[in-house]
């Protein structure tokens, strides 16, 4: 049960490899948990059970079991409001896989930030995950970590494109993420915004257009994007972002 647990958990990571770099489990041994050749020492338990979010009964239980089912989109309260098929997100409309992304740096008016984010499907609902650019955590003094910089969120069906939700491990803010597929050479490119939900200030904005870019296959530009993201000046971000994104023109 153990290793079809952790198969199953390892389904939303790219590689495992870089799985196991962040659990800080050598990747043969890790292999052998996954086959259910071996299990884990207790300390090495505890730490999978943490990463996860998980308890002990990983062991004996299906992951299912394990978390509460939380229907709320879709539950009977909201069923004709928000309905099901709102996770229902057709790949050909917005496409698993790596996503290079762009927008305005909400506190600094003369920097971009470029990022990078996975799109997943698990049981029937299409996921994101990335990470937080490690200077953003620091201006916030927020640490640096690995975990504390992955957000995740799930995302839905709209009538012109597609929503998102989505958050820091464990934090009590999120964004709000909108974007509409835009007509490109192969047809790759969405645009939109992103809303944080914090108090308004004068020092900073609080919604930001934003560029998606779905990268395919093209391993090259992947390992390009990964390279390049965080904090960038305007004359950094890539053409098409650049005129993508309309830098002078207000944004409404």
């Amino acid at each position: 049960m153990f290793g079809a647990n952790l198969r199953l958990l390892s389904e939303t990571y790219p590689s495992i490899a870089e799985l196991s770099r962040q659990l800080g489990i050598n990747r043969t041994q890790f292999n052998r948990y996954l086959s259910g050749e071996s299990f884990p020492r207790p300390d090495i338990l505890a730490r999978i059970c943490t990463f996860f979010d998980l308890d002990a009964r990983i062991l004996l239980e299906p992951v299912s079991a394990l978390r509460p089912s939380g229907d709320i989109l879709t539950g009977e309260e909201l069923c004709e409001f928000v309905g099901a098929g709102a996770l229902d997100v057709p790949e050909d409309e917005f496409p698993s896989g790596f996503y290079r992304f762009t927008r305005r740096s909400f506190v600094n008016e003369a920097q971009f930030v470029i990022g990078l984010v996975y799109v997943y499907r698990l049981d029937g609902a299409t996921y994101v995950r990335g990470y937080e650019a490690k200077d953003a955590l620091r201006q916030q003094g927020i640490p640096i970590d690995q975990p504390s910089r992955e957000f995740r969120g799930f995302v839905t069906r709209q009538e012109d494109g597609i929503a998102a939700v989505m958050s820091r491990r464990n934090a009590m803010t999120c964004s709000f993420n909108y974007l509409s597929r835009i007509a490109s050479f192969e047809n790759n490119f969405w645009v939109g915004y992103v809303t944080r939900t914090v108090r308004e200030s004068v020092t900073g904005r609080r919604a930001v257009r934003m560029v998606y870019e779905h990268l395919q296959s093209n391993r090259t530009a992947i390992m390009s994007a990964a390279r390049s993201t965080g904090y960038v000046e305007k004359e950094d971000v890539l053409p098409f972002h650049l005129r993508l994104l309309q830098p002078d023109a207000e944004f409404r």
